[in-house]
């Protein structure tokens, strides 16, 4: 090849693209408000092994290639040797041409190590050898990663059980210029289906609160007591992973029913473990808007399909789906519910199948508007696209959408919903996306090219929005 494929024009086809990105997109710090990045490691100034740790760990799309590509479970999940998992990965990456990992696989190769060569099984040597050696330098810990990365701040998702003492120690410890803010993610608070899990949950958060929970309304005290301490730690978020909201009503009075029979032992059928989380999300709404919080709500995943691996290894493998889902009328019974109550906080809502994507952007933003002098513009905002849907594809579908029925320019921008300190090159790739999408158009005359304008709203989108809707930080 006479030039690297990720070279600095990658992905920008026109010359308007080429200036938006590299004098105003490229050079925008990041502040990643949604990730599954663990604290522990940013506290403790974390060093990897190797690269299959650093790069395939806990990394559902890789998983999921890798066994398109038949390769045995054991070098996925399983305790394979951690160089046979690396050579496995490496043999799959050129099968991967047209899938996003092919893109992310080489822009995180070029970022962080330097090397412009592409990964196959003939490089795999001389990619292991020289990533390892990088690895064992200051350079690569988990801090000195996020510092080379203009990582300014980042929300991890975090049980309300959780001590929060990392985010604790990060924010004491001076050295350290990244703000790490908690995210409240509540979903096992609901799940009343399984009585045995969900009675110790409640055990162990009335023990950690010091408030019985012996009654309903003592659950969810405690459950306040949570998100107060949360706020105490910076956390100005919550996430919820949801399938569904049901299109019904229900009163405090069926939730304390509901909450007795299952205290007692006995699992909640399908009807009463919806409507019980629907009354914990109508108060989750109603903490969230009277600490000024955003909510973020994960909407339609079909998971764990694969009943075999989920049997022997457990969820999270990567055997998730979009599902196919009517989100309409539940989503705007609960929107509408907590807008009519005064309690509807900031909201994003992030979506998985492309078919309802105008559907919930333009479900949402029939609840616009101001609530209080403190609220951003466009408070409620249709997220970047997540997960099957943050391919190349996916996100022009997502900016396209979002265009079409909000206002690009206050657009919050990328995100990576990652666990791995390498994927910061996800707002890479999201930047010149964007750059070319709209650069395309200054191109067809269809927007003005008036560079400064333009250049603003891209600059904006890439990080300044983020920091003035979620004004983290803040008291």
């Amino acid at each position: 090849m006479s030039e690297p494929f990720i070279h600095d024009d990658f992905l920008l086809q026109s010359q308007a693209a080429r200036e938006l990105y590299h004098h105003f997109a490229k050079g925008e710090p990041i502040l990643d408000f949604h990730n599954h990045l663990p604290p522990d490691q940013i506290a403790q100034d974390t060093s990897y092994r190797d690269m299959a740790h650093i790069w395939l760990a806990e990394d559902h799309y890789k998983w999921r290639a890798m066994r398109a590509n038949g390769i045995d479970e054991n070098l996925i999940t399983g305790d394979g040797d951690p160089r046979a998992k690396f050579d496995a990965f490496a043999a799959t990456v050129p099968h991967t041409l047209r899938n996003a990992l092919y893109h992310w696989t080489h822009l995180e190769l070029t970022r962080y190590f330097g090397y412009e060569v592409l990964l196959s099984p003939d490089t795999a040597e001389e990619v292991w050898t020289m990533g390892n050696a990088a690895l064992a330098t200051p350079d690569f810990t988990c801090r000195a990663l996020l510092e080379r990365m203009k990582v300014r701040g980042l929300c991890t998702t975090d049980d309300p059980l959780h001590s929060l003492e990392h985010h604790k120690a990060i924010a004491e410890d001076d050295s350290i210029d990244v703000g790490v803010y908690p995210t409240f993610r509540p979903d096992v608070t609901m799940r009343v289906n399984d009585a045995a899990q969900f009675n110790d949950y409640v055990d162990r958060l009335a023990d950690l609160s010091g408030i019985d929970c012996g009654s309903f309304s003592s659950y969810l005290d405690a459950i306040r007591s949570r998100h107060d301490y949360f706020h105490e730690m910076g956390g100005r978020v919550s996430d919820h992973d949801l399938y569904q909201f049901p299109d019904l009503q229900v009163s405090e009075a069926q939730a304390a029913k509901i909450f007795d029979k299952v205290r007692t032992g006995e699992d909640a059928d399908a009807a009463d473990t919806a409507a019980f989380s629907l009354y914990l999300m109508l108060y989750y709404g109603e903490l969230d808007a009277e600490r000024g919080w955003t909510k973020q709500l994960h909407m339609g995943c079909e998971r764990n399909n694969n009943t075999r691996l989920f049997n022997t290894i457990g969820r999270d493998l990567g055997c998730d789906s979009p599902g196919d889902v009517n989100h309409g009328k539940g989503l705007r019974n609960y929107l509408d519910t907590l807008d009519s109550r005064g309690h509807l906080p900031k909201t994003i809502v992030y979506n998985l199948n492309p078919k309802d994507n105008y559907l919930l952007s333009t479900m949402i933003g029939n609840f616009q508007g101001s609530r209080t002098p403190d609220d951003p513009p466009c408070r409620m905002q249709y997220g970047t696209a997540w997960w099957f849907l943050d391919t190349k594809e996916g996100m022009e579908w997502q900016i396209n959408t979002f265009s079409n029925t909000s206002l690009l320019s206050r657009f919050l921008g990328m995100l990576t919903d990652s666990r791995s300190f390498l994927s910061f090159t996800r707002h890479e790739y999201f930047r010149r996306i964007l750059c070319n999408v709209i650069g395309a158009d200054v191109e067809k005359g269809e927007i003005p090219r008036d560079m400064e304008m333009v250049g603003d709203l891209v600059k904006r989108i890439c990080y300044q929005n983020a920091v003035d809707y979620f004004q983290l930080g803040s008291e």
